[in-house]
């Protein structure tokens, strides 16, 4: 196996940066093709996730922390979720998109021991805010009698604080194993970012395992449970509400799903776009000798990393579709922007206009006249 194969088998974090160019052998009929998807169409792809990501979650944030009634224990999760997108889309996306454009590692040893810490951390505050959620909704629904003290936004700020910690602590070291190393195949020297040793081959199939088991599998299995316990709960209190407070507590049961339902996207989503690429690692670290160059393979692992970035973009647009109020505040929110910009519009043609007419005016012969010991200025029409 080439260097340029055991490169390109090297990293869930896409901090590994291998030459992106095929042999007549591997890619016979489909070089350009190959060549123009991987200059041109993935670049694009991750521009549009970058541009959408922002524009979603930076809205999402604003809308949360400008409106009070918003700012409700789910919704400080969600802004949390929102902050780790942004964080994963700002740095870690465009580095990947630049790799398309270079053959080797050009960010330097900081990036190389930063970016797959930045990634890594964004995945840990994704999945364990989600299951925070899913521990709020469980509270909510099958334990409704517990009331809301006024402490419970501060201690859920303490809590989402809590996960970030804990996020990028457990990615500690993916900077301590990532390096930068020099690397001569068939003649050629280039420069990687490699996450582990290219020397120990039972560190690339514990870190996956590691990985998917900590950062997919664990949180899943317990979010499952407390989602299994919501649904026993839900469908217990379909037929055993109380007849004098049916009408209130439908209304309360009713918002409570509406949201255990929102969370459950979230979590659906997420699972549905970092699961490839889980597989894909895994499937990776323990075939580490035979990894296959085809395009399929390649294609295959594009596909993989762009799914597992949409999911820093998809989670606005699945709380506008699914939240009545935040789609309110999101349609006010760009209604107000269309507004200034109308008004800017029109302000703009105002001055226009009153700029033509006072050039105008200069041009045009008057006419004076005392009246009451005034001068009066009058038009003469040419």
């Amino acid at each position: 196996m080439t260097m340029e194969e055991l490169l390109n088998n090297l990293s869930f974090s896409g901090n590994s940066s291998f030459p992106l160019n095929f042999t007549d052998e591997t890619v016979p009929d489909g070089r350009g093709t190959v060549d123009f998807i991987i200059r041109c169409v993935i670049p694009s792809v991750y521009i549009l996730i970058i541009t959408v990501g922002l524009l979603g979650n930076i809205t999402l944030v604003k809308i949360f922390i400008t409106n009070s009634a918003m700012r409700s224990v789910p919704n400080i999760f969600i802004s949390s979720l929102a902050a780790g997108d942004l964080l994963l889309l700002v740095t870690c996306v465009p580095i990947d998109a630049f790799r398309y454009f270079f053959d080797e590692w050009i960010f330097g040893t900081m990036a190389c021991k930063l970016i797959p810490v930045i990634q890594l951390t964004s995945v840990g505050v994704s999945v364990f805010t989600l299951t925070a959620l899913s521990a709020d909704r469980y509270k909510a629904i099958v334990n409704p009698m517990d009331i809301q003290t006024s402490s419970a936004v501060l201690w859920t700020c303490l809590k989402a604080i809590t996960i970030w910690i804990i996020s990028v602590l457990l990615a500690v070291p993916e900077a301590i194993f990532s390096q930068v190393v020099h690397i001569k195949d068939k003649n050629i020297t280039f420069t990687a970012c490699v996450p582990y040793p290219l020397s120990d081959e039972m560190h690339p199939k514990i870190h996956s395992i590691m990985i998917f088991m900590v950062y997919f599998l664990i949180p899943l299995a317990i979010i499952s449970i407390y989602y299994y316990h919501i649904a026993r709960t839900l469908i217990k209190s379909a037929h055993d509400m109380p007849g004098e407070f049916s009408e209130h507590s439908k209304r309360q049961m009713e918002t409570r799903k509406r949201l255990a339902k929102i969370v459950l996207v979230f979590v659906g989503l997420f699972a549905l776009c970092w699961f490839p690429n889980h597989v894909l690692y895994m499937y990776r670290s323990f075939n580490y000798r035979e990894i296959d160059s085809s395009v399929a393979h390649l294609i295959i692992t594009l596909l993989a990393r762009v799914l597992s970035f949409c999911n820093s973009c998809v989670n606005p647009f699945a709380l506008y579709l699914l939240s009545e109020s935040f789609r309110r505040h999101f349609n006010s929110h760009l209604c107000c922007r269309r507004k200034r910009y109308r008004e800017r519009a029109t302000s703009y043609l105002q001055s226009t206009s009153a700029i033509r007419m006072t050039s105008i005016k200069k041009n045009t012969p008057t006419t004076t006249t005392l009246l009451n010991g005034h001068s009066l200025k009058r038009e003469v029409s040419l």
